[in-house]
């Protein structure tokens, strides 16, 4: 490891360090969730089927994003994690560019397994970033303000979508926020450097385990698969509400693509944000006494989201369905301070990047690669009884998935009070 990763005087302050993970985080939604408000034009030009866009959204960006995860995190454990964010950044951002150039589908599918290879370098090592600067009773908040990222790059990704689309086209909608992400690495490099915390007087810094080894540790921890499949489970859903909520409010609402992303636009900004940051302070101040509630406060907010998105999908009032979505969206983003937290005290500090690219595998490439394809080939099934409202249905029946995320979570809380790891932070 080389002196300049090692060293922690030359760390920036933590809150700096987290407003550029946030940044980086934000463009990665933003080119995530640009795809789901240019659905409509991109089927159109280029003649793709739901199933096929459920294919773009999900398995062709998860496939290298989840599986490439691991080895870029493992390199980032052992080099320089920011120097992994960064050209991970500049190469995402070069695919997403590179979308708005496809005259096909493959062309497209091809750019987008480029965007996941770059995106699969950037939230692992940024996780173990955040648990390096920020103590242990103070990380679930901390992973909960880098989670923002989620709502408001989603945001901004259906916002600067839709308003670029309708002004010049969805071309230079990708080609836009692609060359943005280019520009933000150098500044993103120059303010944030690694930091390992040092360790205890008189005691030698722990080595870098392998990554078979990091493997064998939670491979014996009930709660690291009990979280990861219950977390894969609720994005199983999450990923395909988000994606496909703009072509239902455009299909059965009637809106257009303007009002389609502000209709988006508020209801990730007012609902995820609140959800973001009440699960982190929640679960921090509920952990110190029980760690179980770690797992038990995402059980409960998956449990009493469902019905409310139930109604919020088969309403036929626009306006009602915006206020039934609003709660629901804060509660499903609860979990991600927590269960985020959770997973970086299953390992030792130097093992906490590869820790979370093997979570995030998992959640991964089940979640994102299957629930967005899913809810797509569902709705092309239903469609010959449904009509245009195959994909209403198609969402309520995919709603089931949080039921069973709920079950997982609850049963990983007895498990993360054998399983947890304390480390020298706190």
């Amino acid at each position: 490891m080389s002196k300049a990763v090692s060293t922690h005087a030359r760390s920036a302050r933590p809150g700096v360090v987290l407003a550029m993970l946030l940044l980086v985080y934000i463009f990665n939604f933003v080119d995530r969730q640009i795809l789901a408000i240019l659905a409509a034009p991109i089927q159109r030009d280029l003649g793709l089927s739901d199933g096929q866009m459920g294919l773009l959204g999900g398995l062709a960006f998860a496939l290298l994003y989840s599986t490439l995860g691991v080895p870029l995190a493992w390199l980032a454990d052992r080099t320089s994690r920011s120097w992994v964010i960064a050209g991970s950044l500049v190469l995402w951002s070069g695919f997403t560019a590179l979308c708005g150039l496809a005259h096909g589908f493959w062309h497209i599918f091809l750019a987008r397994l480029g965007v996941g290879i770059g995106e699969a370098g950037g939230v692992a090592p940024s996780y173990a970033l955040i648990a390096d600067y920020f103590p242990s009773h103070r990380r679930a908040f901390a992973l909960s303000i880098y989670s923002l990222g989620i709502p408001l790059g989603s945001a901004a990704g259906v916002l600067a979508g839709g308003y670029i689309a309708a002004t010049v086209d969805w071309r230079a909608a990708f080609i836009a926020v692609g060359c943005v992400g280019i520009i933000i690495a150098p500044l993103f490099k120059l303010l944030v450097h690694d930091r390992r915390m040092p360790a205890p007087a008189g005691v030698a810094a722990p080595a870098v385990p392998r990554f078979g080894e990091v493997a064998a540790i939670l491979a014996r921890k009930p709660s690291f698969w009990l979280l990861s499949f219950g977390a894969a489970s609720s994005s199983m859903v999450g990923y395909g509400l988000a994606f496909w909520l703009p072509s239902l409010l455009q299909r059965s609402f009637g809106l257009d693509l303007v009002h389609t992303s502000w209709f988006i636009g508020a209801v990730m900004l007012l609902g995820g944000v609140v959800g973001m940051l009440m699960g982190g302070w929640v679960a921090d101040r509920l952990g110190r006494r029980d760690r179980a509630w770690m797992s038990w406060v995402p059980a409960i907010s998956f449990l009493v989201g469902v019905p409310l998105f139930a109604a919020g999908i088969y309403s036929s009032d626009v306006i009602m369905a915006f206020v039934l979505f609003l709660l629901p969206q804060a509660l499903v983003y609860v979990w991600l301070g927590p269960v985020l937290s959770a997973v970086q005290h299953l390992v030792a500090p130097p093992a906490r990047a590869t820790a979370s690219a093997s979570f995030l595998l998992i959640n991964n490439l089940i979640g994102l690669g299957g629930g967005i394809y899913a809810l797509g080939a569902l709705s092309d099934a239903l469609r010959p009884v449904y009509g245009n409202e195959a994909l209403r249905y198609s969402m309520l029946f995919g709603l089931s998935l949080y039921l069973l995320a709920a079950l997982l979570m609850a049963l990983a809380g007895p498990r993360l009070r054998r399983d947890w790891v304390t480390d020298s932070a706190g």
